[in-house]
């Protein structure tokens, strides 16, 4: 099964890569639609956008499932539901496939909740309470987005078309339209974990390691980017600004957290994180080809360094803990070196694919008239890139070996390497490629030498502060106690996850314990049910007198009457 899967999406991804260049080179695009329903002068279509950027996109998701399945095959061997694995992989790529395809926001929304759904599937599929903490955190994170989109959808009614292609000028200037665009940027940070929505891609880590290469590579976390990209050019300048500060921050913020985290799924999360922050700032610096290009060549190496960690977590009986490696180099060679040259490609070196858009990005920031905030955060958070890949390395590759003295560690050619092997020159070679493929015509970029040799300063720097960083012994009984509480707040990435979970959830607990004693056990309770009883058995038994026929009573209800009479009279 894994085999049929993995021929079928690697033959896709090839033709579609082909269809992607030919239709980029006759600047060329095709729109298919199909009317569903019609109701109240509106009609939903059900519409596919096959142009150059959703082609290529769709080749890539489909090239990194290809070599995520196989993978699979002998990371999940030991798995007693393997092929109910492998079909939530397809659910999930199938749901990528309809959101990339549609320009609708209602054939949108079924492929952004089906990523949400079967996402929350994937981090809950190891059956324990740590993955069900984790998966309702993505779940409900992930629900505020999904609210944000129906809303959306719920008010283009008012203009006739759910496809929002026809509607792009207009939201720029009209003060309707210009909600949606904020409720799909508020869609977007929550799919794309910006700030304050960040605590949920950390946690997401629960998931099989095959899953977390293709969710945070080139599927969920990117589908916030992707439509991001679609509608850039409805957003006005102050979104751009706000959202500019938003992807700066979460970027420098993530850059920090991984420099001070030992989980090494963890570490490479906040990277993504990093990653997706530096795509958002410069889609709203105005250059969202350059974000889409960023976007792709981080899939390749970024589902490639997920693969990697799996492999070393696979052979270390599922330990976690960066402190446990070291000396792999001798150990698992292949593996090691398909980690450093992802780790290349991530921080920028020349010339791995990396260093085609980030290199790119950082000039472009250079050229624009920003302010120095924007320089700061933009310059630091590649030091800090650099600083956590160096710190990752030392632990992995250089240091000594710190799991077994007795131990029969070793690699063997398998699925595994074969699915890494697939990925690995693509990693090396891809960003020249698109690069050609991209900007067929030569960009010019005219920066005075310091900035120009800013970015070399700042790795060289950031080699230094990561070497610094793991001499540093961050233990409770070494440490001192305000290097642990640094280490607690930076790792915890500001303490968001209190934020996102015990914050949020304290005030409505307690005010429902408060009410529950004062109202439901309190005033309520005698005043409600229980007054309510005995006032109706007290009525009962005065109305029961009265039934009983007494003479007595006759005659005292005669009194009564003629009382009344003679009153009234």
């Amino acid at each position: 099964m894994c085999k049929i899967y993995f021929l079928m999406f690697l033959i896709f991804s090839l033709i579609l890569f082909i269809l992607s260049m030919y239709m980029f080179m006759y600047d060329f695009s095709v729109i298919f639609e199909y009317v569903i329903l019609h109701f109240n002068s509106s009609s939903i279509f059900m519409t596919i956008l096959l142009d150059w950027m959703s082609l290529i996109f769709m080749s890539f998701v489909m090239l990194i499932s290809s070599m995520v399945i196989f993978y699979s095959e002998e990371y999940m061997k030991e798995d007693m539901n393997m092929s109910r694995f492998i079909f939530l992989v397809v659910m999930f790529v199938a749901s990528m496939m309809l959101m990339i395809l549609s320009p609708n926001l209602i054939s949108i929304l079924l492929g952004w909740d089906g990523l949400g759904l079967v996402s929350y599937c994937l981090v809950i599929y190891y059956q324990n309470s740590k993955s069900f903490n984790a998966g309702m955190l993505t779940l409900l994170s992930n629900r505020v987005g999904d609210v944000a989109l129906l809303m959306s959808i719920a008010w283009m009614l008012n203009y006739g078309s759910w496809n929002f292609y026809f509607f792009v000028d207009v939201m720029k200037n009209d003060f309707e339209m210009k909600l949606i665009s904020f409720l799909v940027i508020l869609a977007s940070l929550t799919k794309s974990a910006q700030i304050p929505f960040s605590s949920w891609l950390p946690a997401a880590m629960a998931a099989p390691t095959p899953v977390s290469s293709l969710v945070h590579s080139s599927t969920l976390v990117t589908a916030g980017v992707y439509l991001l990209i679609r509608f850039n050019f409805a957003f006005n300048s102050y979104m751009f600004y706000i959202l500019l500060f938003i992807s700066s921050m979460t970027m420098f913020m993530s850059g920090l957290g991984a420099n001070f985290e030992f989980d090494l799924k963890k570490i490479i999360a906040l990277s993504t994180l990093s990653q997706l922050g530096l795509m958002m700032s410069i889609l709203c610096l105005g250059q969202y080809e350059l974000a889409f290009f960023h976007l792709l060549t981080h899939a390749l190496f970024k589902a490639l360094i997920f693969m990697c960690s799996g492999s070393i977590i696979h052979n270390f009986n599922s330990i976690q803990d960066i402190r446990y490696f070291g000396g792999l180099i001798n150990l698992m060679p292949l593996t090691t070196t398909f980690f450093m040259i992802c780790n290349f490609s991530l921080c920028g070196l020349p010339f791995f694919s990396g260093f085609y858009s980030k290199d790119l990005i950082v000039e472009f920031m250079s050229m624009s008239y920003l302010n120095i905030y924007i320089y700061i955060v933009f310059y630091l958070s590649v030091g800090l890139t650099v600083s956590y890949s160096f710190r990752l390395a030392y632990y992995l590759i250089i240091g000594d070996f710190n799991y077994l003295s007795l131990n029969s560690l070793s690699e063997k050619k398998s699925y595994m390497l074969k699915g890494m092997e697939g990925l690995i020159l693509l990693v090396v070679f891809m960003g020249s490629i698109l690069s050609w493929m991209f900007f067929n015509k030569p960009i010019y970029i005219c920066l005075p030498s310091i900035f120009k040799l800013m970015t070399l300063f700042l790795i060289v720097l950031g080699v230094i502060v990561g070497s610094f960083f793991f001499k540093i012994s961050f233990s409770y009984k070494l440490g001192s106690e305000s290097s642990i509480k640094v280490m607690d707040f930076m790792s915890f990435m500001w303490n968001m996850p209190y934020i996102s979970t015990s914050l949020i959830i304290k005030l409505p607990l307690m005010s429902g314990g408060f009410y529950y004693k004062l109202m439901d056990q309190g005033w309520f309770e005698f005043y409600g049910n229980l007054g309510l009883s005995k006032l109706i058995k007290f009525l009962i038994n005065i109305f029961q007198r009265f039934s009983l026929n007494h003479l007595k009573v006759h005659f005292m209800m005669i009194l009564i009457w003629l009382f009344f009479m003679i009153i009234y009279l």
